[in-house]
């Protein structure tokens, strides 16, 4: 992924509120788990 445009990297919606996110560096290895934009939305879709 390195030298991509932001505007050119994968996009996902979110499970919890429904929004779209990018891909970034950190769920590199993890990226087809990954379902949630941010860890409140994580905690959220838990209860």
């Amino acid at each position: 992924m390195r030298g991509v445009k932001k505007e050119h990297l994968p996009e996902k919606i979110c499970a919890a509120c429904g929004r779209p996110f990018r891909w970034r560096k950190k769920w590199e290895r993890d990226w087809d788990k990954v379902k949630f934009c941010s860890d409140a939305c994580r905690r959220q879709k838990a209860k």
